[in-house]
Formats: structure tokens, C-alpha cells, sequence
């Protein structure tokens, strides 16, 4: 769905923000790409959907080369930004003028996943909403529109608890074999039951980038008693109920993926999980 390869990006002269980036995003998954403020993610989804140009290497976006814009490969991209435009239009209006660019719109599903949100009247002005009801508006237009690559930049920041439950189930609803969708953010444990792949940008670069499904034959997530330490041991954290750890999982025993968890292991020992998950362009 989509192929970067040895992409560099800069802002200024100075210093590069993505240095010799790669990374594939295939289809039928919804990936999780997460990292702390600054390392570049937004910039990464505005370079795979055209609105940045790499300095170098390349992209293939849907089988286009997203610098192009070609009207074939915008009508199946919808991208949510972390700021969402100020527009002194209803929300009504905005399905009327955005929703001709996309063919698989479905006012009905838009209409449904308003519903879900609590979001009642379509009348309501955009630039009237609060961070939060517009977050929403712009999410139910991106699951409706169906494009093939729906890439989303925080998307739960501003919503409350309940409406990060019902984002989940929204967009875990959605997806199938033909759809890639991309959720970056730094809030981790909103993604929690939902993804099936973590990229994790540490430094600029992609330090890491696995299926769920590899991540738990590999690793095991346990609350042990005391702080034991062997081998095995590649994270460790003093909670409540004691001592929370990430471990190699040479047992074969299953775990409940804790992404939190992970995301600090990976950060605090990256030797390790280099040597467990060597970087490939998967």
C-alpha cells in the first residue's frame, strides 16, 4: 500500500528531520506509529500523502508517486491532521463540497458514526465546534469516505474516555483486506487492542516495526512479585501490584500485549530489542 525507501527530509539546512527512511505499510492492517513529539511522524504522513516533497529517496503511495497529486490516487487517500482546518461552514456543508472528491463516500455510514459520536445536528458551524466534537466530525468523514489509505495524525487528542471507546470500535469496524489505516500518535495506550502492527520512530528513524503477532511469539508481559532479573529480563517497572516486566519469551507462554510497556522497552533497551527484532523494511 505503501513503500518508503532511504527517504531524507529537512525543514532547514541545518539539520535532517527523516534520514534515510524506510518502511512498508501493507494493506488489510491498521498500523500503529508512535514515537514522542518531535520525531517526525506528522511529517511522515504528509510526505506519503504528497502535501511534503523528500529531499531524497522515494514514494510509492497506492502505486503512485504521491509528489504527482494525481486526482487517481487523492480520491482513495483521506488524511486527518493533528490541527484541523478553521472552516466557518456547517458540517453539512462540508459533506456537500468534500464528499464529491471521494466515490466510496457513504452519507449513510457518515451519518451513523455521527450518531455514535453524539454529534445530533449537521447544522452545526465547524469553526463553532470544540477540539474534541470537531476531532469527531473529521474522523467519521475519514471512516465514511472508505479510501483505501486513511492516515490519521493524534487522532484522539481532545476526546474524552468514552469517545476514545467508541473511536476504537469505529475504526476496528472498518477495516478489510483492500484498506490501510495509519494512527500515529504518542499516546499509546489509546491504540490498546486496536492495531495490528507498532512502528515506533525513536531519534528521527524507525527503530522498530512489527506485527502484534511476532511481538507476543517474542516477548512475554508479566507482573512478577519481586524485581527478578535474569536473561530474560529486558524491561522492568515498579508498579502497585509489582514489578511489571518485558521479557524474552523462551517458555512459549502467551501475554496480553502491553503497548505502554513495549514502547519503554524499546526506547530504554534498544540494543536488545534490536537483536530480537532486527529492523527490516517488512
Amino acid at each position: 500500500m505503501v513503500n518508503v525507501q532511504n527517504v531524507t527530509f529537512s525543514y532547514s539546512r541545518k539539520a535532517n528531520l527523516l534520514s534515510n527512511l524506510s518502511l512498508n505499510l501493507k494493506a488489510g492492517r491498521i498500523h500503529g506509529l508512535l514515537g514522542k513529539n518531535g520525531e517526525g511522524k506528522s511529517t511522515l504522513l504528509k510526505l506519503i500523502s504528497g502535501m511534503d516533497f523528500p529531499q531524497s529517496g522515494s514514494i510509492e503511495t497506492i502505486g503512485f508517486n504521491p509528489v504527482k497529486r494525481f486526482p487517481e490516487m487523492l480520491r482513495d487517500i483521506y488524511f486527518i491532521p493533528e490541527e484541523l482546518p478553521q472552516m466557518s461552514i456547517s458540517i453539512k456543508e462540508y459533506e456537500n463540497v468534500y464528499a464529491s472528491f471521494y466515490p466510496n463516500f457513504s452519507s449513510e455510514q457518515f451519518n451513523a458514526y455521527l450518531k455514535e459520536f453524539e454529534i445530533e445536528s449537521k447544522s452545526s458551524k465547524l469553526n463553532k465546534l470544540s477540539q474534541g466534537q470537531k476531532k469527531k466530525v473529521f474522523v467519521a468523514f475519514g471512516l465514511a469516505a472508505n479510501t483505501k489509505l486513511l492516515l490519521m495524525d493524534e487522532p484522539t487528542n481532545g476526546l474524552d474516555i468514552p469517545s476514545k471507546g467508541q473511536f476504537r470500535r469505529m475504526v476496528a469496524s472498518v477495516i478489510d483486506e483492500n484498506r490501510c489505516l495509519v494512527i500515529s500518535t504518542h499516546q499509546v495506550r489509546d491504540l490498546d487492542s486496536l492495531i495490528d502492527t507498532i512502528t515506533v520512530m525513536e531519534g528521527h528513524e524507525i527503530v522498530f516495526n512489527e506485527s502484534i503477532e511476532d511481538i507476543t511469539k517474542k516477548l512475554l508481559f508479566k507482573v512478577y512479585e519481586k524485581n527478578e532479573k535474569d536473561e530474560t529480563v529486558i524491561h522492568s517497572e515498579d508498579t502497585l501490584r509489582g514489578y511489571y516486566q518485558v521479557r524474552e519469551n523462551k517458555t512459549g507462554e502467551e501475554s496480553k500485549l502491553d503497548i505502554e510497556l513495549l514502547f519503554n522497552a524499546i526506547i530504554g533497551n534498544k540494543n536488545r530489542m534490536k537483536q530480537l527484532f532486527p529492523l527490516t523494511n517488512k
